[in-house]
């Protein structure tokens, strides 16, 4: 039988130079990457730029010369060269896109094409209507004023979430939110609805069924409570005498409400002309008893949880104190407070405001 031929095997030395020949690619690999890829690609002097890519403007023609801006000239072709083969221009996710000083083309890439946007910080404070709200969170997102407005006071927008336009200020928790720039009207209020959701919880659900109220009922009276006083100790007394007149069927007199009514936050004195103006309107809590429709404003957590609370008084009444502290006088006699209001009215008077 012939003997079979043996295989050459590898010397030391061939092995030797094979690793060094590796070892080279390897390097010379690295370098092209980091010179390619890696190394920083931006050529703005700031510390970051912020790219723009609007929802309709979300195009190769719109999209690739605010790239060129930010990358020096042969990163610019190296993007387009991954823009290429991955598609890119096929799939622009539009949005807010924070780039940093140093960014390597990779980076730039990465963000872009993997949609990771920079969130915009909204802080949601008191809005008094629902135009001081869209007014707002238009001038932060890429919808209009105007595109917000028309949803929330839309019902057929509402229903999905089961509230009316009415209703729909008792669901903005005033907070600080990140959201992102691109984020539509639906969008906005769906999480908006899922921020409320989240802060009802089991615990403030539960002191409202104390009380026998509903959410949105608990956020109509804070939103009184809200415009009525900006001392934070005074509000439990303050939403007790709501309560109270509510468990009475007393209507709630509340001042705030004809001024939502009218439209004009800035009146000082509420007098029977101006109640007698808004006979018509539901916000009227001199002529309808019960609660109005909905919240004459976004209420802080504060006056929420200062409702939640429950107090118990015997308070029906509360006037403003005649030295203009900002402080109340409680009562819970028609007499008690006919004097406390006649003090009042007696400052007013003698500061001649009408």
């Amino acid at each position: 039988m012939a003997r079979k031929p043996k295989k050459n095997k590898p010397t030391k030395k061939a092995n030797y130079w094979g690793s060094i020949m590796l070892g080279l690619l390897s390097l010379l690999f690295a370098v092209f990457s980091y010179t390619i890829f890696l190394r920083p690609a931006t050529n703005f002097k700031n510390e970051e730029i912020t790219i723009l890519i609007p929802t309709e403007k979300a195009t190769k023609k719109y999209t690739k010369p605010i790239i060129k801006q930010c990358l020096h000239a042969v990163h610019f072709t190296t993007f387009l060269a991954l823009a290429d083969w991955f598609g890119y221009w096929e799939k622009i996710k539009p949005g807010k896109y924070t780039i940093e000083k140093g960014t390597s083309v990779f980076g730039v890439f990465r963000k872009l094409y993997g949609g990771r946007q920079t969130p915009i910080k909204i802080i949601l404070n008191k809005f008094r209507t629902k135009k001081d709200l869209a007014n707002y969170v238009g001038g932060k997102l890429e919808c209009s004023t105007n595109d917000i407005y028309k949803y929330i006071t839309s019902k057929d927008s509402l229903e999905s979430i089961g509230i009316s336009p009415e209703e729909l200020l008792s669901i903005i928790i005033p907070n600080t939110y990140e959201i992102y720039w691109n984020t539509n009207p639906r969008e906005f209020i769906e999480r908006m609805q899922k921020e409320s959701d989240d802060f009802w919880n089991d615990t403030r659900i539960g002191k409202a069924q104390k009380l026998g109220l509903s959410k949105t009922e608990i956020s109509i009276i804070a939103s009184i409570v809200e415009e009525e006083t900006n001392d934070d100790n005074e509000k439990p007394l303050m939403a007790s005498v709501y309560i109270n007149r509510l468990k009475k069927n007393m209507p709630l007199g509340a001042d705030p409400t004809i001024k939502f009514a009218i439209g004009d936050f800035s009146i000082r004195r509420v007098t029977l002309k101006h109640i007698s103006e808004t006979a018509s309107s539901p916000y009227n809590t001199y002529k309808n008893k019960g609660l109005p429709p909905g919240p004459i404003c976004t209420p802080s957590i504060t006056s929420i949880d200062a409702v939640l609370e429950g107090k118990e008084t015997t308070y029906l009444f509360f006037c403003a104190k005649p030295d203009f502290s900002g402080s109340h006088s409680f009562a819970s006699t028609d007499e008690e407070h006919l004097q406390n209001a006649k003090r009042y009215r007696r400052a007013l008077d003698s500061l001649k405001i009408h």
